[in-house]
């Protein structure tokens, strides 16, 4: 089912009507009913009642996103929203590093001690814990420097500072934001491509997947680094999307 962006935000966040001082536009961007006045929305196209929202030169008129771009729009903010949910998760594994570089001795005692109260639970029902593989990467990282853990803290919370920060850009659409988003997801892409010949799972193949797809949409749809004309082409887009359609609408010529 093919959704309608446009009179599906109208509904969310309400109409957007202007009144341009241009005397043909505006008669045809106008409608008298028994109810009074109606201006046409610059977002869905329906004539709505009541006083224009603003006024002024057609060519000061608002930049509504609509049709694709305001779909474009939606699939930013759920990359945001996945851009921002990671970073907080990676800001919470950084404190909880940085916590255990502060006490490490007393952490590796009460797992020791946790461990001989489970060993003999789990090895009745026939599971080694001194061969698992997960005691063992615990029991490795209590061998870690505290300088070690100190630095993956801080190189935890500077990739959450990216991450959040271009879940901020991307929210708001901002283009250095999506620039950033493309460099530093690709960026990562060969880390997780070698996490996946090391170990397989659902969750590393999903990601790694999506960021791909990320790569590919924000590059080739917001036209970035050139490609698809650039951004010329992409103001050009945004332009004819919104304001040369509603006068398209209206019967008026488009500006080329």
């Amino acid at each position: 089912m093919k959704i309608d962006w446009d009179r599906r935000t109208c509904a969310r966040k309400g109409h957007v009507t202007y009144a341009p001082d241009e005397p043909e536009l505006r008669r045809r961007l106008r409608a008298e009913t028994s109810l009074g006045e109606t201006w046409r929305c610059l977002r869905c196209g329906d004539f709505v009642l009541g006083e224009p929202h603003g006024t002024g030169p057609a060519e000061q008129a608002p930049l509504v996103p609509r049709g694709k771009v305001l779909r474009d729009l939606f699939i930013l903010r759920f990359l945001a929203i996945e851009r921002a949910v990671r970073g907080v998760f990676i800001v919470v594994v950084a404190a909880a590093v940085w916590k255990f570089s502060n006490s490490q001795d007393s952490v590796r005692r009460l797992f020791d001690q946790n461990l001989d109260v489970f060993r003999p639970v789990f090895k009745h029902f026939h599971y080694d814990l001194d061969h698992s593989p997960v005691v063992g990467t615990i029991q490795k990282s209590f061998g870690y420097k505290h300088s070690t853990l100190v630095l993956v803290a801080a190189l935890l919370l500077a990739y959450a500072l990216i991450e959040l920060v271009e879940a901020g850009g991307l929210w708001y659409a901002k283009r250095w934001a999506e620039y950033l988003t493309v460099v530093a997801t690709a960026a990562f892409l060969p880390l997780e491509i070698y996490e996946l010949t090391e170990h397989v799972s659902y969750l590393k193949v999903g990601t790694l997947v999506l960021n791909i797809l990320a790569v590919l949409y924000i590059a080739l749809a917001k036209r970035l680094f050139g490609l698809r004309g650039g951004r010329r082409a992409f103001e050009e887009e945004r332009h004819s999307a919104s304001l040369l359609e509603v006068e398209e609408s209206a019967g008026v010529a488009a500006h080329v």
